[in-house]
């Protein structure tokens, strides 16, 4: 759901024509207009890099690439935030539905939706738009976040593996 650009709720302020030059145009139309990219279009849909992804707008560091699962949606989706206090949960009844909007509590930008069919240790799935999100990698020896898939299926994080 749309909301004030310049929401006093929120830490990181910026004009409209601010976030406008910051930002390409579809990530403000998805974080400061709550547009949805298409399924299976965005950057990080199918990115399994280890790392953690940040708030393309105030750089919070919002999801960790270790809670991140295919859940199928052509989203990417996490079983987790990397730290709650910097996710907001706000009903959306939008489109006729009835929903829970997670936002970045730094800045209010619009990430996606949280539902309660995700993975265990949660049970929680952060359905959220690449377009709100940047990525930065750990060091390279890392490996990838999720084990390469030797039979075809597609790659999900170990929801149990919290290290």
């Amino acid at each position: 759901m749309p909301h004030s650009i310049d929401d006093p709720r929120y830490p990181v302020r910026k004009s409209d024509a601010q976030w406008r030059e910051q930002l390409s145009d579809i990530d403000y139309q998805v974080t400061r207009r709550a547009a949805t990219e298409r399924a299976f279009t965005g950057r990080f849909w199918d990115h399994w890099e280890r790392g953690h992804y940040d708030c393309v707008c105030c750089g919070a560091r919002l999801f960790n690439s270790k809670t991140k699962f295919d859940a199928g949606c052509g989203w990417p989706s996490y079983w987790e935030p990397a730290e709650a206090s910097l996710i907001e949960e706000v009903p959306d009844h939008t489109h006729g539905m009835v929903r829970v909007e997670v936002r970045c509590r730094q800045c209010g930008a619009h990430l996606g939706h949280v539902f309660d069919d995700g993975p265990q240790p949660t049970g929680l799935r952060y359905c959220i738009n690449s377009a709100s999100l940047s990525f930065a990698a750990d060091a390279p020896s890392a490996g990838p976040a999720s084990p390469t898939p030797q039979d075809g299926q597609p790659r999900t994080a170990d929801p149990g593996n919290k290290a």
